[in-house]
């Protein structure tokens, strides 16, 4: 990577200046520069990750602190990718701000960044999400106040919160449930003479927690337990390679309690899988005192690599997982390897790097939905449209941004929004005010809120062919009032619904409505579409101000919606 793509790497938000003429600063931000030292160093000469993880922690508690105005503990950790390793001399640059806060939770937001005081360069590390939990104080539970976004970049990150919220909560239940599938269709482990023992590379190690590794509530740091892990991770992997790994990863995890001074803290890890160029390690942490059973306190999977001369990934030995047990974590890590790329694939790529169309099945189900609902609250929180025509009270609007067309069509309608939210979740009935839909079927119920739809439109040429899509469509209800009702589409793949020579097939990147309540009565409404080579022909003359068919189609979608205000028919699609 040159250092042009380094620098345009690091997600920086344009200064915003308030009406006092001062630059605006989030109120939670909290900021940690540190200098990398030889004690901070493993004998590579690289910033250890543990070391990194303890300060990314401290950095992301003083901020959820200063927000909840009392003590708080990590109570979760998303997925972590490092891009870059960090040398001695070089400074670490660390900003955490709260993003969002629930009842009595909040997700804090890290962005970690690297500097070259020689070079005068910078470039982005890693990017992190954690969840804090504030803690009772003498007066009872604490009751967090609501963040406030001011600026576009934290609207979109307090609106993609709540997605990422909805994935923590389920995220136990769906591994489990991906796990139970996946390595259901994997055969035997292959044996190879030259395999390394799994049991070669267990790792057992005992720490006692002291009060330099506690915060001022006398609980263990949860950065200090994930770099003890680090640590332990780190040996079982070299002594299946022989040399220095590299983490690369750590999966999402949990705290499933907590810890505290006097705690013996018993670390184990063993390599699960090794592949061509990664493998997976697996850690836990239990803690105890006295004659006290095992309290289990986190585990967490992490991929290294080993890299040559060059940082290129070098091939890795085989492993020969032990029986029962080895085998059962041998399959389980090449399941989570296939989820891991799944969830790299569809929700950390750039909206630009994403096919139009992903392959679905139940194993990807709940990163396309994430996909598909995140790209339309970034939409929404988009500022810099263009009013391009206005007809009894239909606005158009247009936004070019990345050689890309988007529209947005917003209108007031007198309905419920619940009500307008149930009427426009089941697309069967869109054909009732949208003349572009000639027949829509349900393909899939796949949950309550994911449904797949094969939709049929007419030919926009004379004599031409018609377009059939394959769409997702994603429901959404609001988190709180701060958010909207949300409908979100684009197009999948599905082995069964093939293209056919009847139909043009066409794709949708991402559209849907945003719902938002006005008041009991009065609901605003808004329609979006990243416009597609397939779907911007359906539009395009309205974008030019040769037509305004889009006044009619939503004058249409207008009157629907208030025949059917009082309709018992306006129930989710999942139970039609």
């Amino acid at each position: 990577m040159t250092s042009e793509e380094e620098d345009a790497d690091i997600m920086l938000e344009p200064q915003f200046i308030q009406e006092s003429g001062e630059v605006y600063r989030n109120p939670t931000e909290v900021q940690m520069s540190q200098i990398v030292l030889p004690c901070h160093a493993n004998h590579c000469g690289e910033l250890s990750v543990g070391q990194l993880l303890k300060w990314m922690d401290s950095t992301a508690c003083l901020s959820a602190e200063r927000h909840a105005g009392c003590s708080c503990v990590t109570a979760s950790v998303d997925d972590i990718h490092f891009e870059h390793t960090i040398g001695i001399g070089q400074v670490v640059n660390i900003i955490a701000k709260v993003n969002r806060a629930f009842t009595s939770s909040m997700e804090v937001g890290i962005l970690v960044t690297c500097e070259d005081l020689y070079t005068d360069r910078q470039w982005k590390v890693c990017h992190a999400f954690a969840t804090f939990v504030s803690r009772r104080t003498e007066a009872g539970k604490v009751q967090l106040k609501q963040v406030i976004p001011r600026t576009q970049m934290e609207q979109m990150e307090y609106s993609l919160a709540a997605e990422r919220r909805r994935m923590r909560l389920i995220h136990a239940e769906i591994i489990t449930d991906l796990l139970s599938s996946s390595t259901a269709q994997l055969g035997e482990c292959q044996e190879y003479d030259d395999a390394v023992p799994a049991e070669k590379t267990r790792v057992e190690s005992v720490e006692l927690v002291l009060p330099p590794h506690a915060n001022h509530q006398v609980s263990t740091f949860g950065g200090q337990i994930m770099a003890w892990m680090e640590n332990v991770a780190t040996i079982a992997a070299s002594r299946l390679c022989n040399a220095h790994p590299t983490l690369r990863t750590i999966d999402m995890f949990h705290f499933r309690g907590p810890s505290h001074i006097g705690d013996r803290l018993v670390l184990k890890a063993i390599v699960n899988n090794a592949f061509k160029h990664s493998m997976e390690v697996g850690v836990c942490a239990e803690a105890y005192q006295g004659g006290e059973p095992l309290r289990h306190i986190n585990s967490a999977f992490m991929t290294f690599e080993v890299l040559d001369r060059d940082r290129k990934p070098c091939t890795l030995p085989h492993l020969r997982p032990e029986p029962v047990d080895g085998k059962r974590r041998f399959k389980e890590a090449i399941a989570r390897k296939k989820i891991r790329l799944d969830r790299k694939y569809i929700i950390s790529c750039k909206l630009t790097q994403v096919p139009l169309s992903v392959p679905w099945d139940p194993s990807n189900q709940i990163y396309l939905s994430y996909n598909n609902v995140s790209a339309l609250k970034l939409m929404d929180t988009r500022t810099n449209w263009v009013l391009t025509s206005e007809k009894n009270k239909v606005r158009l609007y247009t936004l070019e941004e990345n050689h890309m067309l988007c529209v947005k069509v917003e209108m007031y309608v007198s309905v419920p929004a619940e009500q307008a939210f149930h009427l426009l979740s089941d697309l069967r009935r869109r054909k009732e005010w949208d003349h572009h839909y000639e027949q829509c079927e349900v393909i899939n119920h796949a949950d309550e809120e994911d449904t797949l739809y094969r939709i049929v439109t007419p030919s926009v040429s004379k004599g031409g062919k018609g377009k059939d899509f394959i769409l997702l469509a994603s429901r959404r209800k609001p988190c709180d009032s701060r958010d909207p009702y949300l409908i979100a589409l684009r197009s999948v793949t599905l082995p069964d619904h093939p293209p056919t020579e009847d139909f043009s097939r066409g794709e949708v990147l991402c559209a849907g409505f945003t719902i938002w309540e006005e008041s009991n009565a009065v609901t605003k409404f808004t329609y979006y579409n990243q416009a597609t080579p397939g779907v911007l022909p359906y539009f395009a003359t309205d974008v030019a101000g040769l037509s305004s068919s889009f006044y009619n189609t939503f004058t249409a979608c207008s009157q629907f919606l208030e025949a059917n205000k009082d309709s018992l028919d306006a129930l989710p699609p999942s139970s039609l």
